[in-house]
């Protein structure tokens, strides 16, 4: 694969300010239902736990359809606002209701719940692709530099980091304010707020990213979707970043869906779920800076590889919490922090390598369709995080229960809390440990381009 050598042209601080605070739709899309939705179905819906993880998982697979279509369109879009500004409108427009919908708590249980919820989820998945591909497009296009683009996305994984905290602490302080377990009404005050803080991130995206430079981009590529999978399908290094994205999704989305449950059942409060993610959050936030350095010291492989195995070496170790307890378990997610954070940050740089490299060598511009076909197939992957979870928790035994009629969990599913939380998890991250070394993409050498495999 090619990877140019092109000057790039500078991104200023209030574009990166502009694009990085969109990233309150990633962060918050992902992680409230990932974290809360799971365990609103089964303990305040009585939804069975392995009808709940269809539900969070089934929507999914609707991305697979809409993400590569809203890729193609975007890319194929001509406006003033440029080819994907239009749709951060549409998607501005429509997620946060969505959003609450999915929470806002109807008087239904079992499956007209799961039924109901299920309808919400699907209509939030459709919005957030209409911003989200679009979004996750536009850095391989503001410049060319194999390493200012590192430097660029590191806005967006600070912004990311104070949207994961809003999701993991504030959130939940939400749900519980109104009693330690929380009520429907405190779900539904929850999704309010978190609607309003869509909104507002969402469009200030949308007017950020106003004078965002466009480097130049390539005429969209017109062909239909058999030439342009055939194209795809001959692209080694999207295909291993996809995989990789994939794989250590999956791990997350396992952990967060497993997160209220290790808070009240392995810790013993569910209030634990607010300091687990203060822990995984700062790490988020302090650490970028070093992830861009040991990224042009290592080289983003190497530094995935580091950070695969913080995340990975801390979530294993976390098995280890019934013995040391609560303390014991805070540290380890403390070192799951730091992995996460490098991560996240060498995955969407990678992908904007990728990106720009293929517009390179072909000439065309695909970033929609390959963000779209990246984020579908990754987010239909990562969601089974959840089915495998409810899955574990059945096999446990785990109990599904309303407020009002609160049950003792037998020890069996008390066990699967901790192993769907730990083991299952920490197997796949270092699984993709070995996947990272097939990544082959790497900067521009001398001055001609550069062949990777």
């Amino acid at each position: 694969m090619i990877a140019p050598v092109v000057s790039a042209p500078t991104v200023s601080r209030g574009v990166r300010l502009g694009y990085g605070v969109g990233s309150f739709c990633t962060a918050t899309v992902n992680a409230v239902p990932g974290l809360l939705l799971l365990y609103y179905m089964t303990n305040f819906l009585a939804v069975p736990a392995w009808l709940a993880g269809v539900v969070v998982t089934a929507p999914k697979a609707w991305d697979l359809i809409i993400n590569p279509l809203v890729g193609r369109w975007s890319d194929r879009t001509r406006s003033r606002m440029g080819p994907r500004r239009p749709w951060l409108l549409a998607g501005a427009c429509t997620l946060p209701i969505a959003f609450f919908l999915v929470f806002a708590g109807p008087p239904l249980t079992g499956v007209p719940a799961a039924l109901y919820v299920g309808a919400c989820f699907m209509a939030t998945a459709t919005a957030y692709a209409l911003f989200e591909v679009p979004y996750k497009a536009m850095p391989g296009e503001m410049t060319h530099d194999y390493h200012e683009r590192t430097s660029l996305l590191q806005w967006r994984m600070i912004f990311i980091g104070a949207a994961t905290a809003i999701s993991g602490v504030l959130a939940p302080a939400i749900v519980s304010s109104q009693g330690a377990n929380g009520t429907v009404g405190s779900y539904r005050l929850m999704a309010a707020t978190i609607a309003v803080i869509l909104l507002v991130a969402m469009f200030g995206s949308f007017f950020g990213t106003a004078r965002a430079p466009m480097t130049g981009a390539p005429e969209a590529d017109r062909g239909g979707w058999r030439e342009q999978f055939a194209a795809i399908k001959g692209n080694s290094a999207f295909i291993w970043i996809t995989a990789l994205a994939c794989t250590q999704m999956l791990a997350v989305s396992m952990m967060l869906a497993a997160a209220p449950y290790f808070a009240a059942y392995t810790i013993g409060t569910p209030a634990a779920t607010q300091t687990l993610f203060a822990a995984l959050v700062g790490p988020m936030l302090l650490t970028m800076p070093l992830w861009v350095r040991l990224s042009k010291r290592f080289g983003k492989r190497g530094a995935m590889v580091l950070a695969a195995l913080l995340f990975g070496g801390g979530t294993a170790a976390a098995v280890a919490t019934p013995l040391f307890g609560p303390l014991y378990a805070h540290l380890t997610i403390l070192v799951v922090g730091v992995g996460i954070a490098g991560v996240q940050l060498l995955l969407f740089s990678m992908l904007a390598d990728v990106i720009a490299a293929d517009a390179a060598r072909t000439g065309k511009r695909r970033a929609g369709v390959l963000t779209g076909l990246w984020t579908a197939i990754e987010s239909g992957v990562s969601s089974f995080g959840a089915l495998i979870f409810g899955v574990i928790l059945s096999l446990g035994g785990f109990i599904e229960s309303e407020p009002s009629t609160p049950v003792q969990q037998p020890d069996s599913a008390v066990t699967a809390v901790l192993i769907g939380q730990t083991a299952v998890p920490a197997v796949i991250i270092f699984a993709s440990v070995l996947m990272t070394l097939k990544y082959r993409l790497t900067p521009p050498v001398g001055p001609g381009p550069d062949e990777s495999g």
